[in-house]
């Protein structure tokens, strides 16, 4: 019970990396108040979790582009306490750079840059005022190495990760720790669409020679969400098999 009695807030919790985080989360004990623009496919295992924990889980329906609606969110959820913040939302509009369109390139930095930024401006906002809390970004490898097809991504994640390490000198006085959680490839709904062909092209990037789980990336948020990690802030952990050494 790591987290037992703690708030959790997760961004882009219904499904893939962001229920596995909810899920872990409850069961150590966490309330958990989670957003997506739709409720979890996995909604009653995750009640089911939350009764058996001692927990709660707790939906709420948005989009972390919305500034306001962002605001009036945290505002509400900060009466009762927030200790662990996840940004976890994210999307993808995959294509060569010279096909992209201006609105493929706005759409992802919007969601996974600027839509962490105003989450966690306003956690920070609080947590600073309570001395103590964790923030932790969801970033990818992506943003550290680049990936033909996903400049825009790449710019998203490599920009999440100079916001971690710039909002982490902000707060680290204050008792807030703010770090990244970089994942290489991981078995989700997304990559379940891609082909056999392109799934061996990946492995062979992988020196661990397989992909990982969403489970794997729940545990380091634990980590880095409880007093296990104290001592650590603006730092990327690289869950990915070895790719990036």
């Amino acid at each position: 019970m790591r987290l037992k009695d703690k708030i959790v807030f997760v961004t882009g919790g219904s499904r893939g990396i962001g229920k596995a985080i909810v899920i872990s989360c409850l069961k150590e004990g966490a309330k958990v108040h989670y957003l997506s623009t739709s409720p979890s496919p996995h909604q009653s295992e995750m009640d089911e979790v939350a009764a058996n924990a001692g927990g709660q889980v707790v939906w709420h329906q948005g989009n972390v582009t919305d500034e306001a609606g962002i605001v009036s969110l945290i505002e509400e959820i900060t009466k009762e306490g927030l200790d662990v913040v996840i940004n976890n939302a994210g999307i993808t509009r995959d294509t060569l750079s010279f096909r992209m369109k201006v609105e493929q390139w706005q759409q992802v930095i919007d969601v996974n840059l600027t839509g962490a930024f105003y989450v966690a401006r306003e956690a920070a906002r609080f947590m600073i005022r309570q001395r103590s809390g964790s923030i932790i970004n969801m970033a990818s490898v992506v943003g550290l190495t680049g990936n033909a097809g996903q400049v825009n991504y790449a710019a998203s994640k490599a920009g999440l990760i100079g916001f971690t390490k710039s909002l982490a000198k902000e707060c680290a006085a204050r008792g807030v720790r703010v770090n990244a959680i970089a994942p290489g490839f991981i078995e989700t709904d997304m990559t379940d669409e891609l082909s056999d062909k392109i799934k061996e092209q990946i492995l062979t990037q992988i020196p661990m020679g397989k992909m990982g789980q969403a489970e794997e990336v729940a545990e380091a948020v634990l980590f880095l969400s409880t007093d296990s990690s104290r001592y650590i802030t603006g730092q990327v952990l690289t869950v990915d098999g070895g790719m990036v050494m």
